[in-house]
């Protein structure tokens, strides 16, 4: 059936790079007609109607009549929501909730989702990004072998007889159209299992029989999984396994710490990587073109987009700007209106602008990751390029790391310890926390700053941890699985002192 269903694809995404190439030409156009129709979709809704969503024509009207929202702003409806009442946040029924993962809030969020937002959404991101890389690579002979999706936790769990919550991951393959069920691997029983270590066992042995030709994960579970059918298959090359294996989509975090890794355990000059920003609360971004580290902003999705400049991120009512307002190089938050009832949604993600018309991004961040104890306004990517750059001219790598404040004492200056389980350590640490200190100091001038002379902020102080703490970490907190992360920033020490306390314990 192979060849039937490349014809077959091949002519369903010569009309959607049609439409694509409609909003990557005419974005404010389509932004703003998207804008109109969610609002009006959602008139009738007791949030709509609170907030005048009838008398909404422009982004303009909508920025007047409709505050900025939090998590904790809409949790009040999606309670109600939970509890069976409708046409609160959307007027279609909501059954579904997705349980957002990451480990940088005590307690999970959960998201709405409807039925638009699963079809025309997350779905259509997945098609897209399947599509555009058929329009890059029409030779490829994907569609003729299995998928292999790394998800998280796939258990469904009831708020009551008709509300459903689980990892997105889990949504999705309750819900996955038969033609895209039947390429899946592992088995759904074994993709709903919850025991994240059982089911990491019974994919390693069921997948390798499989003719695996696409990967999908964040980076740092699908090593995990392909380590282990390395280590029980007795070979260090992947494609011994898997000899069609071509593709590779990955999102949920920066690739480049990872990518040297991959390119070890796949040795394959034919192998592709795909970027992709998807999330709870909506698919946002693919990579569309070759070999590149920005993705194209999805504008027909159900999500009206607006971006909040950097030195308005503390402010609790911040100046917004369409698509018509960005430019290249600044940093924004990200907030978004969504066909799930997500309006003004505060989502906590950075991204900057690498072209205009079309509108690529590059994800930088959270507007919660980032260390600014000591004035040093330390980013995410900051701080990945900086320990990306030290490993390549010290030939190490790591596998996971924090950072964490080092506060000031009477006798002691403030600093930043790092906490870092390498794959391959570097040959002396001192050497590497002076590399990693001067990498630091070329892409933060707040950071050069506050070291110089030692001023406020000592070198970094690096603290190897025994291989595998993180994951004895996550699982202490119930959180292994393929969407839970690592937090990278933080200015307390709390989850550092859990994890060094962990470390002891460990032999």
């Amino acid at each position: 059936m192979g060849a039937p269903f490349n014809s077959i694809f091949s002519w369903l995404i010569k009309k959607r790079v049609h439409q694509i190439d409609l909003f990557k030409k005419h974005p404010i156009e389509v932004q703003n007609e998207l804008l109109v129709s969610l609002v009006d979709d959602a008139k009738d809704t007791e949030f709509g109607k609170k907030f005048g969503f009838s008398k909404i024509r422009s982004f303009e009207d909508f920025k007047k009549q409709v505050p900025l929202q939090s998590y904790d702003d809409l949790l009040p409806y999606i309670e109600r929501i939970k509890a069976g009442k409708q046409n609160l946040l959307w007027p279609t029924e909501i059954l579904w909730f997705a349980k957002s993962s990451g480990t940088t809030h005590q307690r999970s969020k959960v998201i709405p989702v409807s039925k638009e937002s699963l079809q025309e959404c997350h779905y259509k991101g997945g098609k897209d990004l399947l599509g555009l890389y058929y329009a890059n690579h029409p030779q490829t002979r994907l569609f003729t072998g299995k998928h292999l999706i790394i998800g998280g936790s796939s258990e469904i769990n009831y708020f009551n007889q008709k509300s459903y919550f689980g990892d997105l991951s889990a949504i999705i393959v309750k819900n996955l159209p038969w033609w895209c069920e039947w390429r899946r691997t592992p088995s759904r029983e074994i993709a709903l299992m919850s025991q994240w270590e059982e089911k990491l066992d019974k994919m390693a042995k069921e997948t390798v029989k499989e003719d695996v030709r696409i990967l999908a994960g964040v980076p740092s579970w699908t090593l995990v999984l392909l380590k282990k059918i390395l280590k029980e298959q007795n070979t260090d090359n992947i494609m011994d396994i898997w000899p069609n294996l071509e593709l590779y989509m990955h999102g949920g975090v920066n690739f480049e710490p990872y990518s040297n890794q991959f390119k070890q355990i796949i040795q394959s000059e034919n192998m592709n990587y795909v970027q992709t920003y998807n999330a709870s609360e909506g698919f946002f971004g693919i990579q569309d073109l070759v070999k590149s580290d920005d993705m194209l902003l999805m504008l027909d999705y159900g999500i009206f987009y607006e971006f909040i400049e950097q030195d308005q991120w503390h402010l609790d009512q911040p100046e917004t700007l369409s698509i018509a307002e960005v430019a290249l190089g600044k940093t924004y938050a990200i907030v978004i209106s969504t066909n799930a009832g997500l309006w003004r949604y505060k989502l906590g993600d950075t991204v900057t602008f690498t072209t205009l018309f079309p509108h690529r991004i590059k994800v930088v961040g959270r507007t919660s990751q980032y260390i600014n104890v000591f004035g040093e306004e330390l980013m995410i990517s900051n701080v990945e390029k900086a320990i990306q750059e030290t490993c390549k001219t010290l030939k190490c790598a790591i596998l996971d790391f924090t950072v964490c404040p080092i506060f000031m004492t009477k006798e002691n200056k403030g600093g930043h310890q790092w906490l870092i389980d390498f794959e391959v350590l570097p040959e002396n640490l001192e050497q590497f926390a002076t590399h990693l200190d001067v990498n630091l100091q070329k892409l933060n001038s707040d950071y050069s700053a506050k070291r110089t002379n030692d001023l406020s902020l000592q070198k970094p102080i690096i603290n190897v941890l025994k291989n595998g703490t993180f994951y004895e970490w996550l699982k202490s907190k119930s959180k292994l699985g393929g969407q839970n992360k690592i937090p990278r920033l933080q200015n307390d020490r709390i989850f550092a002192e859990e994890i060094l306390s962990i470390d002891a314990t460990r032999h």
